[in-house]
């Protein structure tokens, strides 16, 4: 997840000999409270010195730089280490003597390279990308003296650009089998209407799946970042769920239809693009969860930017038009009518007891298996009646009037 430095000091080494060393070395940045920097900004800011005795200085040196690493560790617990600098701006001071009792502020500034050239900040279970400025104090016969103060570096991602407006559709089928014997199959259509999102957006999904098997399946439906580290041809790739939904089980034979479920985008790093060593990319993962087989996955790429959505709709809808000419998947029946009104006696006699139970990994283990519960019917309570007797006369019988 992305992280934002704070600003930190890192004094000089004080020695026995105080004369040969500054009492304050640290840098200060001239807004310390900006969150982040991007292409063609300017970073600047002082570098503070004060000695509590003369002090002879050969050189100060400032630097502005930034890289992005991976290191992964083997079985012989020997570490790869890959870098990729993206950034080695210098600047410097001559000798000077530095009196003692007197704070010195030094003024240095930097501005960034135009966008294409910088890759946003990153920091990951494998690697990095971390930018930060450097500054190393030179004294004479004597090691010199460092700091280091990291500055956030977040590159600009509109989703409002044509290729991420278009809609994105996939369709994706499986046969099962029991003990090697068919047992039908489980399809999956869906579709989003655009590629490109923000944080706090909703994605609405429609989507289609399709049960002839004799098992009961479970759609769901979750957000997925991918990190993938490089090192010297190797890639490693972790993925992650972000936020899920869940339908409800179908039974064999029926189908299910999602129109316009949302799942709403949690606070995320943004892709990262134009890294050679690390890359972050984000799914929309729809699937149904069969039991006793692997499960029916259909991935939908997703593309986490910036700048939000304008909500101009035209372009949208354009795109949307072009695609449904290619993609059967282009509008949905209503929904079945509602069974609810049907009031039969379908309760099972004895105990429940579950039939299977959705072992999805993790990410349901607060979920329980599924059983055969129907709900109970509730019947109207009988009309009221009186009952009402008419005077007994030889030629009549009792009779009983309802009301």
């Amino acid at each position: 997840m992305r992280t934002y430095s704070t600003i930190w000091e890192i004094p000089c080494i004080i020695y026995a000999k105080t004369g040969f060393c500054p009492r304050l070395f640290r840098l200060v940045l001239s807004d310390p409270l900006r969150p982040s920097y991007s292409s063609g900004d300017k970073v600047s800011g002082l570098v503070q010195l004060e000695a509590a005795a003369p002090c002879r200085l050969t050189r100060l040196r400032v630097t502005a730089a930034g890289c992005a690493r991976v290191e992964r560790r083997g079985g012989s617990k020997r570490s790869r280490v890959q870098e990729v600098e993206y950034l080695n701006l210098l600047r410097g001071e001559n000798c000077f003597l530095l009196p003692p009792g007197k704070t010195f502020s030094f003024q240095f500034g930097f501005e960034l390279p135009p966008p294409g050239h910088l890759v946003s900040s990153y920091r990951g279970k494998f690697g990095s990308v971390r930018y930060y400025i450097h500054a190393e104090l030179q004294r004479p016969n004597q090691d010199p003296l460092h700091c280091e103060q990291e500055f956030e570096v977040q590159e600009q991602l509109d989703v409002n650009q044509t290729h991420l407006l278009a809609p994105a559709a996939a369709s994706k089928q499986k046969k099962v089998t029991c003990m090697f014997i068919p047992d039908g199959q489980v399809s999956i259509s869906a579709q989003i209407d655009r590629r490109g999102y923000c944080e706090g957006e909703d994605i609405q999904i429609n989507a289609r799946f399709e049960n002839t098997c004799s098992r009961i399946v479970v759609p769901k439906a979750a957000i997925i970042c991918k990190h993938s580290y490089s090192v010297n041809s190797s890639t490693k790739e972790l993925r992650q769920k972000l936020s899920a939904v869940r339908g409800n089980p179908i039974i064999s034979g029926m189908c299910d239809m999602w129109q316009g479920r949302s799942i709403r985008v949690p606070k995320l790093q943004p892709t990262l693009r134009g890294c050679d060593i690390i890359k972050v990319d984000y799914t929309l993962m729809i699937y149904l969860h069969v039991p006793g087989s692997e499960k029916l996955v259909l991935e939908l790429p997703l593309v986490i930017g910036t700048i939000p959505f304008s909500g101009v709709g035209s372009r949208t809808s354009s795109m949307s038009s072009q695609v449904g000419s290619t993609c059967s998947l282009t509008s949905f029946p209503s929904s079945p009518p509602s069974y609810s009104s049907f009031q039969r006696d379908l309760r099972v006699e004895g105990p429940h007891t579950p039939l299977l139970h959705d072992y999805d990994g993790a990410e349901d283990d607060q979920e329980t298996g599924l059983f055969m519960r129907v709900p109970e019917v509730c019947y109207p309570p009988p009309p009221s009646y009186t009952v009402s007797l008419p005077p007994h006369t030889p030629k009549s019988t009792n009779m009983v009037v309802l009301k």
